[in-house]
């Protein structure tokens, strides 16, 4: 697997987010209030609202633009809603958030 430095966990406020570009677009990566990180695309599946702007809360985030919630872990909508979004593998490492660049561009193809 081709892993990818794009940063350090402090580089992400606690259950905030930040955009990585790629060539699937934007990825959004987010921490939760446990310092977990998820990857995702940042376009929700409903409005392609910029999902790094909504609100992160347990393993979910809120869509800024409807409030439509979706699994960090899997990328589904959650309630009511339907849909999902990509998600990709990211780990920690000594402090670096490393993304699987393999699994994006396999996306992409």
């Amino acid at each position: 697997m081709s892993w990818v430095d794009i940063g350090t966990l402090n580089d992400i406020p606690l259950r905030g987010s930040r955009i990585v570009k790629s060539p699937a677009g934007c990825i959004a990566i987010f921490r939760t209030a446990e310092d977990e990180v998820f990857a995702t695309s940042n376009t929700c599946a409903h409005k392609q609202g910029p999902l790094s702007e909504g609100i992160v809360h347990d393993r979910k985030v809120t869509c800024p633009l409807h409030n439509w919630v979706f699994s960090l872990e899997t990328g589904e909508a959650q309630g009511a809603d339907e849909g999902q979004i990509a998600t990709y593998p990211v780990k920690i490492e000594s402090g670096r958030l490393l993304l699987n660049m393999d699994a994006v561009v396999a996306k992409v193809a």
